[in-house]
C-alpha cells in the first residue's frame, strides 16, 4: 500500500479560502479516521468485489488503493489527468485545494474507465490490452495575460484519446518491452469551432477517427473547452436555466419574412441588452477575455503542456480562426496544421462581418446539392425526387424548386400543426423549418432524412417534422430530475462581439441593423436570419465591456517554422471558398490549399480520399504538397453516401 501524505498548499492558491491551521487540523481529524477504517478493510474489500463506483473511490480516496494499472493523477502531470467516468466534474474556481478534489474522483476500477474500440491482443490476459483509454484533465490559466497583478485564473476542461492505452503495473513496460501508457510521438489538437463549440466532447465523438484519418491511428488526440465553453470554468452561461432561452427565443427569434420586422427587430435588440446585462451580473468581467486572441495565449499553453516544440493540429470551421491567429502570434510554434472550413479573421474585425461573410455559398448549396443531387438520385434515395403529379416518375430541378417554395410560402401564411408523444402539441413554424434546413445543409448525411420530412409535409403529415423541430430546444424533459447541465450558448455572442468590439459604430442606430438584415436576408433567406441574429448582440457588448483586454489586429503573412494547410469546399455552407483563397493569397509560401470539391461544412462530412491521403501525409510524416493550391473530390455524392 503507497503512503498516505496529506498536505496543505495555502501559498499556492490566489482565492482567499480556509486557513492552513483548519487543514492541519482536518488532516490530524482524517488520519484518525483512517486508522479507525482499517479495522472494516475486509468488509470494504469484499464489498469492492460487488460494489458501485461510489465505493470503489471512498475506498481508493481512504487507502490509498491502486487499480490495477497505478494511480492517477501521475505525479508531476501538467494536465492532472485520470481515466474519464462519468462521476468526474472540474473543482471549483473558489476550491483552495483543486488538485486533492479532483485526486479524490479517482475510481480505480477499470470498468468504469472510458475505453477505446478494441484490438484483439492475443498475446496478453489484460482485458483493455491494445485499446486507447480516454484521459480527463484540466489546466489552470491566467484569465488576464496582459495584466500579471491580475491573479484570477481559468480552469480549461481537457480530454485526450490516449491511443496507447495504459499498460499495467505488472507489465514489462519499464523493460521496454511495450509502449502501452505511453505518449504519442505527437499529439494531434482538435477545436471544433463555434465559437462555443466543446473540444472535450468532440473528442468523445471525433478522436478514433481523426487518428484514424490522420496517422493511422499512431498519434494521440486532444481536445478543450475553450474558456467560457461548456464545463470550463468559469462558464458563460448567463440564464439560471437553460429553458429560460427556449422562452425568450419564440419572441425574439422570429425571421423577417414571418414578423413584422421593425417590431420583431425592437424586441430583439431589448432582449440582448437584457442578455448582456444578466451576462454582466452573473459573470462580471469575464467578457473582457474570451477573443480569439486569449484563446490562441491558450493553446499555447496547451502546447507547452503537452511538452511538444511545435503544435500539430486540426482546427474546423471558428477552429481555423484560432488557428490563423495562433500561428501569426507564436509562427515559431506552428507545426503541422489543418484548417478546414476556413473562416478569414480579417472579416471577424468588423461589425456584423461574423454574419455576413458567411452567406456565400447557402443558397447554391439549396439548389444545386440538396434539391440537385437528389434529382440526380432518384426517387429511391431521395423522397422529394418523387413527382407529385398523378403519372408518377421522377420530378425535374424546376418543378421541385416550384413545390419548396408553395411549401414554405404556405407554412408562412400559416404553420402546420404537430404533435409528438414527448412534447404533446406543437406547431411547424417557417422559422424553425428555414432553420432546420439550414443545419441539414451542413452535413450531407443528413439529407434523405430531411428531403423525407419537406415530403412528408407536402403531404400533409407533421410528425416527422415536429419530432425535428423538438430538438431544437434546450429543455430536454427526458432528463427528468437529473442535475441541469448549463448550457455556454451566451459564449458565441461573447467572442463575436469581443473580436470586433473596436470597429467603428454604424451611424443611424437600429436603421443601419434593420438594413443589414434585409440585405443578409436578400443575399440567403436560408442563413440570413440566424446570422444576424447572432451579431446584432454586438450593438450592446461595449455598454457593459468598453474594451477586450487583447484582440490580434496584426497581419497574417508572418514566416512560420511550418506552412500550413487549408481545405477549402466548393459549397460550404459556412465558410465559402473565397475564404480559403484569400487566406492562401496572404499567407503565401506559408501555406498550402487544397479546393475540396464537395457539399457541406468542412470536408469531415463528404469526405475524399484524395484529401485523406494529403492530410495524412502532412501529419504523419510532415510532407508539404509541391503546389500552392490543388483540387479533389468527394468520394461519393450525397444521397448516395
Amino acid at each position: 500500500m503507497k503512503k498516505l501524505t496529506i498536505s496543505a498548499d495555502c501559498d499556492s492558491s490566489p482565492l482567499p479560502t480556509r486557513s492552513c491551521g483548519t487543514a492541519r487540523v482536518a488532516g490530524i481529524v482524517s488520519l484518525g479516521i483512517l486508522l479507525a477504517f482499517s479495522l472494516f478493510l475486509p468488509f470494504l474489500k469484499t464489498r469492492l468485489l460487488v460494489g458501485t463506483a461510489g465505493i470503489g473511490r471512498e475506498f481508493y480516496a481512504l487507502t490509498g488503493e491502486t487499480s490495477p494499472y497505478g494511480r492517477f493523477p501521475l505525479l508531476g502531470d501538467p494536465f492532472s489527468f485520470m481515466p474519464c467516468t462519468n462521476a468526474l466534474s472540474l473543482p471549483q474556481l473558489h476550491d483552495n485545494h483543486p488538485k486533492d478534489t479532483w485526486a479524490d474522483l479517482f475510481d480505480p476500477n477499470p470498468q468504469h474507465w472510458s475505453w477505446g474500440g478494441s484490438r484483439p491482443n492475443e498475446t496478453s490476459d489484460d482485458p483493455y490490452a491494445g485499446r486507447g483509454i480516454y484521459l480527463c484533465g484540466y489546466l489552470d490559466l491566467p484569465l488576464d495575460y496582459i495584466n500579471h497583478s491580475d491573479t484570477r485564473i481559468v480552469r480549461l476542461a481537457i480530454t485526450k484519446f490516449q491511443v496507447s492505452g495504459l499498460a499495467r503495473d505488472d507489465s514489462p513496460r519499464n523493460h521496454g518491452s511495450t509502449l502501452a501508457g505511453t505518449k504519442s510521438e505527437r499529439t494531434i489538437v482538435i477545436e471544433p469551432g463555434g465559437p462555443g463549440d466543446s473540444g472535450t466532447r468532440q473528442v468523445w465523438t471525433d478522436a478514433e477517427k481523426v487518428t484514424t484519418r490522420f496517422s493511422d491511428g499512431r498519434f494521440d488526440v486532444l481536445g478543450w473547452d475553450p474558456r467560457g465553453v461548456n464545463t470550463s470554468l468559469p462558464t458563460a452561461a448567463c440564464f439560471p436555466h437553460n429553458i429560460g432561452r427556449d422562452h425568450w427565443s419564440l419572441l425574439t427569434r422570429q425571421y423577417r419574412k414571418s414578423s413584422e420586422h421593425t417590431r420583431q427587430l425592437e424586441t430583439a435588440d431589448a432582449m440582448n441588452n437584457a442578455t448582456f446585462y444578466a451576462c454582466w451580473q452573473r459573470l462580471g468581467d469575464f467578457g473582457r477575455y474570451v477573443s480569439t486572441a486569449s484563446v490562441a495565449r491558450d493553446l499555447e499553453e496547451i502546447r507547452k503542456a503537452l511538452n511538444e516544440e511545435q503544435l500539430t493540429a486540426y482546427f474546423v470551421s471558428y477552429g481555423t480562426g484560432i488557428g490563423q491567429t495562433y500561428a501569426n502570434m507564436f509562427p515559431k510554434s506552428v507545426g503541422r496544421m489543418i484548417l478546414d472550413g476556413p473562416e478569414y479573421v480579417r472579416d471577424q474585425r468588423q461589425v456584423g462581418g461574423w454574419g455576413w461573410a458567411s452567406l456565400d455559398n447557402v443558397t447554391d448549396v439549396w439548389r444545386d446539392g440538396f434539391l440537385g443531387e437528389c434529382i440526380k438520385a432518384g426517387p429511391q434515395k431521395c423522397a422529394l425526387a418523387r413527382s407529385m403529379d398523378r403519372q408518377g416518375g421522377s420530378a425535374t430541378l424546376a418543378e421541385l424548386e416550384a413545390r419548396m417554395s408553395i411549401l414554405l410560402e404556405s407554412i408562412l401564411l400559416r404553420p402546420i400543426s404537430g404533435y409528438t408523444q414527448s412534447a404533446g402539441p406543437s406547431l411547424v413554424t417557417y422559422s424553425e423549418l428555414v432553420l432546420e434546413i439550414y443545419i441539414s445543409l451542413y452535413k450531407p448525411a443528413t439529407w434523405p432524412a430531411t428531403a423525407r420530412m419537406l415530403y412528408e409535409l407536402e403531404a400533409g403529415n407533421s410528425t416527422l417534422a415536429a419530432a425535428t423541430m423538438e430538438l431544437q430546444w434546450e429543455y430536454d424533459s427526458s432528463l427528468g430530475c437529473l442535475p441541469e447541465k448549463h448550457s455556454s450558448d451566451e459564449l458565441l455572442y461573447l467572442v463575436v462581439c469581443a473580436d470586433a468590439y473596436d470597429a467603428p459604430t454604424p451611424k443611424g442606430g437600429l436603421n443601419w441593423w434593420d438594413q443589414l438584415w434585409a440585405n443578409m436576408t436578400d443575399q440567403s433567406w436560408i442563413a440570413g436570419d440566424s446570422r444576424f441574429f447572432k451579431v446584432l448582440s454586438c450593438r450592446h457588448f461595449t455598454t457593459y465591456w468598453p474594451s477586450s483586454a487583447e484582440v490580434y489586429r496584426g497581419d497574417l503573412d508572418h514566416p512560420l517554422s511550418n506552412p500550413i494547410l487549408i481545405i477549402a469546399l466548393t459549397y460550404d455552407t459556412a465558410t465559402p471558398l473565397r475564404n480559403g483563397r484569400r487566406l492562401l493569397e496572404e499567407m503565401g509560401q506559408n501555406a498550402r490549399l487544397i479546393i475540396h470539391h464537395g457539399y457541406g461544412h468542412t470536408s469531415r462530412f463528404h469526405p475524399s480520399n484524395c484529401t485523406d491521403a494529403i492530410g495524412k501525409a502532412y501529419i504523419m510524416n510532415g510532407t508539404i504538397p509541391q503546389k500552392q493550391e490543388m483540387s479533389c473530390y468527394a468520394n461519393e455524392r450525397p444521397y448516395l453516401m
